[in-house]
């Protein structure tokens, strides 16, 4: 398959760029000598360099995944790392420790390189063992020169969006020549089932979740950092709303107002704080904000590094997440989510949504399906596309309701409220299939390994 003819991968991404794709490279390219070094062929065999490139577009989604990515080759396979990352000031929002006035530095084994730096010489720049062109942000043309006069072939893998949707199977590993070089690129497409790359996860993930839920110290202890207070009470649910902008949070936070019990809402700094403001008639809603409303009393939270944003899915109850590294770390939190997709033009997502919902729901009994989808649709906009629980008088499509003359042009269907109440009623079900769905996940592989398991048979 010729580099022209790249699948169109999902732009589900946690903060995922547009569906566009840039063309133009960064300003400041790095250069290569022609004659490029490997970054190990002076070292031990056993250690493997790999360089991952990271154009951030519009968010931290891009870098966050790729950072979790390289801390994970670099902690759990003893592999060499570096990270190329055009936005150094996004990703210290997820890496508080990254020095912004410096274009090289080593953080957490991960040695970390300002993609736009001028101070990008030619021999300071080796070729890797491995390449990861992280979701089409196209390579320096010198650096893939210089790939294609490496002694070595590297493996270059195009690390792609996550989806569910079948097609994914299909094109996962499937391999891509370069017009010009004698250079092959492999699509990695991460997933949800067998045979795609499945989905990031540390080895230490579902211990680390065990220690922080069995220890009333460490639990308590979040609650006075993130809020300065103590946890709430057993009869309040706990909800973390991560999200985009959208237009149904008002509808859902009345519901929330009204609840026959109290809810505790955890909101980190972002997006959608702005929302918040304004339904509490308050200037911000930022970092150690609190404001109540009938049933409702919610929290702003100070935007916090990737283990931070794990434990808050541990506190909640239910968590609404948002494009695809925070939908993942919901899977693996193993509660009741509310996934919002990255929206594209079109309704191009929703097929997406509805793969994922295929996955997640397949075990589900119809009611409590056709709640969870109603529930996830509304809250994406599209609340019409979601299957009811009984059939529908509507006709099927205008043919099927031939207009008489006299009638009046139909109306679109207006789009219905989230219904809190309808979701709310099976979450007993909702933990339950939570709980299982991680154990079902995982048999799928981590992103990681996987994507270390087939560098390795390619560099034999």
């Amino acid at each position: 398959m010729p580099h022209s003819k790249r699948p169109a991968a999902t732009r589900e991404h946690d903060d995922a760029r547009p569906a566009a794709q840039p063309t133009a490279q960064p300003a400041a390219q790095p250069t290569a000598q022609p004659a490029a070094e490997s970054a190990t062929e002076s070292a031990a065999e056993s250690r493997i360099a790999c360089d991952i490139f990271c154009a951030v577009i519009d968010n931290f989604g891009d870098i966050g995944v790729c950072w979790r990515l390289a801390r994970q080759l670099a902690h759990e396979h003893g592999w060499e790392v570096r990270v190329f990352v055009d936005d150094l000031l996004a990703f210290q929002k997820l890496c508080p420790a990254l020095n912004l006035e410096r274009a090289t530095q080593t953080v957490e084994d991960v040695v970390i390189e300002h993609w736009h730096e001028p101070e990008h010489a030619g021999e300071t720049l080796r070729i890797a063992d491995v390449v990861v062109e992280a979701f089409a942000c196209e390579l320096p043309g010198v650096y893939v020169s210089a790939m294609a006069q490496r002694e070595r072939t590297p493996v270059w893998l195009n690390l792609e969006y996550l989806s569910a949707e079948d097609w994914v199977a299909d094109f996962h590993l499937r391999p891509s020549p370069h017009p010009r070089y004698p250079l092959l690129k492999h699509f990695f497409f991460p997933g949800l089932g067998p045979g795609t790359g499945g989905v990031l996860k540390e080895r230490d993930l579902d211990a680390a979740r065990a220690a922080f839920e069995h220890s009333a110290e460490a639990r308590a202890a979040w609650w006075q950092s993130a809020t300065g207070g103590p946890p709430p009470g057993p009869q309040a649910t706990v909800i973390s709303l991560f999200a985009y902008e959208n237009p149904a949070v008002d509808a859902l936070l009345e519901q929330w107002c009204d609840s026959p019990t109290p809810i505790v809402l955890l909101v980190p700094q972002g997006r959608i704080s702005g929302a918040l403001a304004r339904f509490f008639g308050i200037a911000s809603f930022d970092a150690h904000a609190c404001a109540e409303r009938g049933s409702l009393r919610a929290h702003g939270l100070a935007f916090t590094e990737q283990r931070g944003y794990d434990a808050l899915l541990w506190v909640s109850d239910i968590n609404f997440v948002r494009g695809e590294d925070s939908f993942v770390r919901a899977q693996w939190a193993a509660r009741p989510f509310v996934w919002q997709i990255y929206p594209q033009g079109d309704d191009a997502h929703l097929p997406k949504l509805d793969a994922a919902l295929e996955h997640y729901a397949r075990t589900l009994a119809e009611a409590p399906r056709n709640a969870l989808a109603r529930f996830w649709h509304a809250w994406n906009g599209n609340g019409v596309e979601a299957p009811t629980d009984g059939p529908s008088s509507a006709p099927a499509s205008p043919a099927d309701a031939p207009l008489q003359a006299s009638q009046p042009a139909p109306q679109p269907t207006p789009l219905p409220t989230l219904d809190w109440r309808d979701f709310a009623q099976y979450l007993p079900v909702f933990k339950a299939r939570a709980q299982a769905w991680a154990g079902e996940l995982a048999q799928a592989g981590d992103l990681g390994g996987n994507l270390a398991e087939f560098a390795k048979t390619q560099l034999k």
